[in-house]
């Protein structure tokens, strides 16, 4: 058995996992986001039932291989702590720590819709996007510990206007992204930056549910702000196709739960690859809130 902890910028998700995936034990407490002390004692709390397991963790954020340090945006106290080093000294057990999105897709490439599949991408479409890529049941970890975050680096760009003015009117702006860029496509292409974009197109504000609910139901404003949505989601997702060469890609995160959405973007990103297929490549991901856990407890193995 492994004791799990799925850490975002609200709670830690906590459960105890045993093989095949069966899950006990499972809690939620907030997470102490401005207080190391705090946070670690929460952690060697939920675990003290437990004194000889060892503890795996899925967190929102990205740790460096070299130093262990974990960048964590929503979750400031870990800014200059090595948390897998400082946690087996406190809690005096073994630790691993990983991305929460590279869990999410190891659980679906395990357990999950992914499996039977080598090459899995796995995306996350919640307040930001996020992803995770899996080859042959482990998490490829790439530079400074990062991989799959397609939605970062500048791709929302305006177009090269030479003897003409450009209709700024019709230029997706380049907003700024938490990353510290702009432009990138987690800009437009999560929830919240769904309503940002929506805006822009000439709607009112609305939430993402609205959004789509409205396009769904043929409203020509959400239409628009879909097209454009859907142009650029698509064209980042058929790069990732023809890099990677994945098989399927598991959608989860809020906007995951829009069939209609998946479908959209399935269709979309279909028509843009190099290999033609006719199978959906973009499946709604099955295990919801339980993948983090899940894709934690594997950690040992990749």
């Amino acid at each position: 058995m492994i004791l799990c902890a799925d850490i975002g910028g609200s709670f830690i998700d906590f459960a105890a996992v045993r093989p095949g995936g069966k899950l006990e034990h499972r809690t939620a407490v907030p997470t102490p986001v401005n207080d190391l002390t705090a946070f670690v004692d929460a952690l060697v709390e939920l675990c003290r039932p437990w004194p000889d397991l060892p503890l795996h963790i899925a967190i929102a954020g990205v740790e460096n291989p070299k130093t262990g340090i974990v960048h964590a945006a929503n979750i400031p106290c870990l800014k200059h702590a090595s948390l897998g080093e400082f946690l087996q000294a406190k809690a005096n057990r073994r630790v691993l720590v990983a991305n929460d999105a590279d869990c999410f897709a190891l659980a679906e490439a395990r357990f999950g819709v992914a499996k039977g599949h080598q090459n899995v991408f796995g995306i996350i479409l919640g307040t930001g996007i996020g992803g995770g890529h899996i080859l042959s049941g482990k998490i490829v970890t790439g530079l400074g510990g990062i991989t799959g975050e397609w939605g970062h680096s500048p791709t929302v760009l305006p177009p090269p206007f030479m003897n003409c003015e450009p209709d700024h009117s019709n230029i997706v702006p380049l907003f700024k992204c938490g990353c510290g860029q702009a432009g990138c496509l987690d800009t437009i292409a999560g929830a919240r930056a769904l309503e940002r974009l929506h805006l822009w197109a000439g709607g009112d504000v609305s939430d993402s549910r609205s959004i789509l609910t409205a396009w769904e139901g043929g409203d020509l404003q959400a239409e628009r702000t879909m097209a454009v949505y859907l142009s650029y989601v698509s064209a980042a997702l058929a790069h990732v196709v023809n890099i990677t060469g994945c098989t399927i890609i598991p959608v989860g995160g809020g906007l995951g739960n829009s069939k209609s959405l998946i479908a959209a973007i399935d269709r979309a990103v279909r028509e843009k690859i190099l290999y033609p297929t006719e199978a959906p490549l973009l499946i709604q991901a099955t295990l919801g809130t339980e993948a983090g856990l899940l894709g934690a407890a594997c950690l040992a193995d990749v």
